[in-house]
């Protein structure tokens, strides 16, 4: 069972990737370890889809259904309920070991892997809420796909803990329900949640949001069930503020802490890893340090658009069937580095054997800035100099790179230059 691409994850960003990979006339294999295409978009009802791939919006499954649509019409091979257990590498040959309970063990080999398997969410145990264990306490994701495609009401009386963009639209959702959602508290002293969504899921149902606070105390009933929550301010170093404490009666605290991309696939490969982003360093052709491995979506980096993850991962698609037509001499590369007041940058790598690749760069704030400007430089010479308006972290922003205007030695680096 020999494959030219295998692409493991059949979201928005597997489907785009396969898709991208097949119109190139290669051999693609898609697996999917759920029971139909479409990954988290399945559970995502709310609309706001689409825009910048289709120019027009659609709710998640719709969008989903577009690319599923297209992948059928190219005809392109996929496995449903099957699970990558295993990824190495020998020589130039990837090889994957796959569980299903139709199949049981298979073995496949290809020429290129792309990742695109998603992220997964904090749970409680990433963060430390003092307090009893009840039920009731539940990640907002896994609300969503209770509610949206198992038809389970998970609580009457809600709460938030984090404004990522799934926690507010569940807010919104499970007021639509007819719950009660009395509040989201947020850490930081702004959202992480994209500024429609705090005016659409919010402030047009008068939800409060309270900044620079997080749960303090989880009171449960003599069954283990959640009665009660408080919550304070906290300061500068997200220490609590005593004489601030505000306690709420609810049945259920749903968790929006952060996402991280999920890459435990490649334990067994000589990867680089990047701890800002959690997931694996790239050049700009979505490739990895092991090649002929590319990634993109949110397993590369936690996107705020599931457009920006389906255009991520076209590229890499595209590039993944280059890598088979003309194998390259693997280089280290122009590292790229986050300066001031950047969070992460990707790619973190710049390669000359990969020429003809568009360089399109992605970074996220360390904090908001009203006014800013974006500043890319190399050995003292500008290469980009951008002014940027009410940048965010919640917010990527991308710009693009001419491989003309570097040069062959230095660090390229990026910093954000805070305007008054």
């Amino acid at each position: 069972m020999k494959r030219d691409i295998i692409v493991i994850g059949g979201g928005a960003g597997g489907l785009a990737a396969a898709i991208a990979a097949k119109e190139e006339n290669k051999d693609v294999l898609l697996i999917e370890r759920e029971d139909r295409l479409g990954g988290i978009l399945n559970q995502c009802i709310h609309n706001g889809f689409g825009l910048e791939v289709f120019k027009e919006e659609y709710t998640g499954p719709e969008y989903a259904e577009k690319f599923i649509e297209k992948a059928r019409h190219l005809k392109i091979d996929y496995l449903l309920n099957t699970t990558v257990i295993s990824l190495t590498k020998e020589e130039d040959e990837f090889i994957l070991y796959t569980s299903s309970l139709a199949e049981g063990i298979q073995k496949y080999t290809s020429k290129a892997v792309i990742m695109t398997t998603g992220c997964y969410e904090r749970t409680r145990g990433s963060i430390v809420i003092p307090g009893d264990r009840p039920k009731g306490v539940i990640t907002a994701g896994s609300a969503q796909r209770y509610l949206n495609i198992d038809g389970y009401m998970v609580g009457k009386k809600v709460f938030i803990l984090g404004s990522g963009d799934i926690g507010l639209i569940m807010a919104r959702r499970m007021h639509l329900e007819g719950a009660s959602v009395l509040g989201v508290a947020e850490l930081m002293p702004y959202s992480n949640g994209l500024t429609r969504n705090i005016v659409q899921c919010l402030n047009d149902f008068d939800i409060p949001l309270y900044l620079s606070h997080t749960v303090t105390e989880v009171v449960a009933d003599e069954k283990h069930r959640l009665t009660q929550i408080t919550i304070q301010q906290v300061n500068e170093r997200f220490e609590p503020i005593q004489g601030t404490e505000k306690k709420f009666d609810v049945d259920t605290l749903l968790l929006s802490i952060g996402l991280i991309p999920d890459v435990t696939l490649l334990d067994n490969l000589p990867v680089e890893t990047d701890p800002l982003t959690k997931s694996v360093k790239i050049n700009q052709a979505c490739e990895t340090s092991v090649p002929g491995l590319f990634i993109a979506g949110n397993s590369l980096q936690v996107h705020d658009l599931a457009d920006n993850v389906s255009k991520e991962s076209e590229r890499a698609g595209h590039h993944a069937a280059d890598y088979i037509d003309m194998k390259r001499t693997k280089e280290k590369g122009i590292p790229v580095q986050a300066g001031d007041h950047i969070l992460y940058v990707t790619p973190q790598y710049i390669d000359f054997s990969w020429g003809n690749a568009e360089i399109i760069c992605s970074f996220r704030s360390r904090k908001k800035i009203e006014k800013a400007a974006l500043n890319v430089t190399q050995n003292g010479k500008t290469l980009i100099r951008k002014r940027l308006n009410f940048v965010v972290p919640a917010e990527m922003e991308t710009f693009e790179l001419n491989i003309e205007d570097i040069d062959g030695i230095g660090d390229i680096r990026v910093d954000l230059e805070v305007l008054s």
